[in-house]
């Protein structure tokens, strides 16, 4: 992993096509503390190489063909595993004896790295640093003891280092703070220590919902816990203490318009409490904070953190200059980071798991390149640990999450495959459901869809955005597909699983789209005739080209053609539910029904929701069959048919 500063000094994400997508040559390694690498040792250079050969096609994981092959008697039999690495052999880190970061963290890390002597030799050692790498490479190199597969599997960086600080002078500022009070240990002059109360607010997509589920478990790490929620009748309930929160966050999302503005409304009130002297931590996260950054601060100099999606997992860090009477902003780019602790999730049945981060395609008139970076996918080995753990604790349903989740594995080196991923983590044991989202038709291969269709536990459902049914439009926007390439996958999809659902995307009114143009949107929606469509009209977002051209449609022709779209999907969306009348469906049962309580929600293997009667405390996570009786346009009910 090469420890020098990238050639550009620009480390803003890149939004122009033709600029770099590697985040090997764009992200700073200035601040990078450690690597953590598990290795494979080999006698020959012939055999290391069929072995990479091996992991590349998915054949076997890393960690099984150390156990099975490796010559490293110090680390065969736990699966190759080295642990950490500093990346500084003549430094000392400070150790890290924390009971989330493992016990392989304060002992591979505590001194520089002669322990490893023996198992990975200094040679060695310095050529895995001088190779440009990242986490889910395997890269070969060589040494005394022979001819090493070195997996990075993990980073360690210094988030409190790529942030910018400035400490506070405005009149609002106290010499204490109860968030103080999280970083003081015992030295509280006397002070009780407080528990503080935080609340989230989500905007946007899934990506947005797991960032916040990570950001909880950070928060309760550190002891707060959150807002208790009020009993629905304008009373408190016994347990809060309070009305208000200590900590504020917001988890922004971009994508429409008018984002900017949603944030500068929804802290107002917060703002103001600061300004009134209560003590309050602002906190703007997610795309809008990687977007405006430290512009945020001096338009709303209340607000205490601006913190782009890749620090989700990392807020804890960045408080602590916080606590110390800064106003932070970090939105540098980074490698990402497994979670030091676990997120809070916000159902125990079902669960996110974050398998790529980013987005490396350009399409005009989309802003998230630039919020949420290049494309960076997580090693298999990782996103396999963390499903096992979700499965053991109850889980019963996870959905792989990725901004074009088919792009997975194209950053790694060696590349790896999204179906080849399916295929993985569908076949682990006690898995019931597997999902995944978002598919882009430039990268969706026809063998995803047959991974589909040969996993058990994957259900059958499809979110394939299609965005036009023009291809002028295709091409205007940069979509890198035609409709001709989508219908492939949906007539791929149609002869594998007949009866599987399809949900997408599409804008409206996209600078220059003609009659003619809208269309060819409406008969890709008539010949598809899909579940359910995500609709909007066309919206200018900065730092995006499309927002600059000059042949913007007017706001009534966006409205009308987005009226034409919507009442086109409601019409699909009610044929196709249609179809499950007097079917004994699979439902796997999540939770009450919050507008008859004596009844429970559940979903279809297709993604439907079901409701029937139910108790949730005897229900919640297990998987009944239901007859259904009714169909409605976007969820159906019936009667259980056999109780678990």
């Amino acid at each position: 992993m090469v420890t020098q500063t990238p050639t550009t000094l620009n480390l803003a994400y890149p939004t122009s096509r033709g600029s770099t997508v590697d985040s090997r040559k764009i992200i700073s390694t200035d601040t990078l503390s450690a690597i953590r690498i598990s290795h494979i040792l080999f006698a020959s250079e012939e055999l290391a190489k069929l072995s990479l050969g091996s992991l590349r096609n998915a054949d076997i994981e890393f960690g099984e063909l150390a156990k099975s092959i490796s010559a490293c008697e110090f680390s065969r039999k736990d699966g190759g595993s080295i642990g950490w690495m500093n990346v500084q052999e003549d430094e000392e880190l400070e150790p890290n004896t924390s009971e989330e970061a493992g016990d392989d963290v304060s002992d591979g890390i505590s001194g520089i790295n002669e322990h490893l002597d023996e198992i990975l030799p200094l040679e060695a050692r310095e050529e895995v640093l001088n190779t440009s790498s990242k986490p889910g490479d395997i890269i070969l190199v060589t040494s005394s003891r022979g001819y090493h597969l070195i997996q990075i599997v993990d980073v360690m960086v210094d988030v409190r280092k790529m942030s910018s600080k400035k400490s506070r002078t405005v009149n609002y500022k106290r010499k204490h703070t109860s968030l103080s009070g999280l970083f003081a240990g015992n030295d509280l002059d006397g002070r009780e220590k407080k528990v503080l109360h935080y609340k989230i607010e989500t905007m946007g997509c899934q990506m947005n919902l797991a960032d916040s589920e990570r950001i909880e478990g950070q928060l309760q790490n550190l002891g707060m816990l959150p807002l208790p929620e009020w009993d629905g009748i304008g009373k408190k309930k016994k347990s809060q203490q309070k009305l208000d929160p200590d900590v504020v966050i917001l988890n922004t999302c971009s994508i429409r318009d008018h984002a900017e503005k949603k944030v500068y409304s929804y802290i107002g009130p917060h703002a103001k409490r600061k300004r009134e002297g209560e003590d309050v931590t602002i906190i703007v996260a997610g795309c809008v904070a990687q977007q405006e950054g430290a512009m945020l601060l001096r338009r709303a100099p209340e607000v205490d953190l601006v913190m782009g999606p890749q620090y989700a997992n990392r807020i804890g860090d960045l408080l602590e200059d916080v606590a110390n009477g800064n106003q932070v902003v970090a939105t540098e780019a980074s490698h990402i980071m497994e979670d030091s602790t676990k997120p809070r999730r916000g159902s125990t049945t079902a669960a996110w798991v974050n398998v790529i981060y980013g987005c490396n395609e350009r399409c005009t008139y989309c802003i998230v390149p630039t919020t949420r970076g290049v494309e960076q996918s997580r090693p298999v080995e990782s996103i396999v640990e963390e499903v096992v753990g979700l499965v053991e604790a109850g889980y019963k349903e996870i959905t792989l999450l990725g901004q074009n989740i088919d792009a997975y594995g194209r950053d790694m080196s060696p590349k790896r495959k999204f179906s080849d991923l399916i295929r993985i983590i569908g076949s682990i044991p006690k898995l019931k459901r597997l999902r995944f989202v978002t598919s882009h038709p430039k990268y969706m291969s026809l063998g995803v869809v047959d991974a589909v269709a040969e996993t058990q536990t994957a259900c059958e459902g499809f979110h394939v955005p299609f965005q036009s049914g023009s291809n002028a439009i295709l091409q205007a926007m940069g979509r890198g597909h035609t409709r001709e390439k989508y219908f492939k996958i949906i007539d791929r999809i149609r002869s594998k699983l007949p009866d599987a659902a399809i949900t997408a995307d599409v804008i409206v009114g996209f600078p220059g789209e003609t009659d003619d143009d809208f269309r060819d949107t409406l008969t890709l929606m008539e010949e598809v005739k899909f579940d359910s469509v995500n609709t909007a009209a066309y919206s200018p977002r900065p730092n995006t080209p499309a927002a600059e051209w000059t042949n913007q449609l007017s706001e009534e022709v966006k409205t009308n053609r987005l009226g034409q779209v919507n009442r086109l999907n409601l019409k699909h969306a009610a044929e196709r539910r249609a179809r499950m009348m007097g079917r004994t469906v699979e439902v796997l049962i999540e939770e009450r029904n919050i507008k008859v309580p004596t009844q429970v929600m559940g979903r279809t293997r297709h993604g439907y929701i079901v409701y029937c009667d139910g108790d949730i405390d005897e229900l919640r996570g297990e998987t009944v069959q239901i007859e259904i009786d009714e169909c409605y346009t976007y969820y159906l009910s019936g009667s259980m048919v056999l109780a678990p």
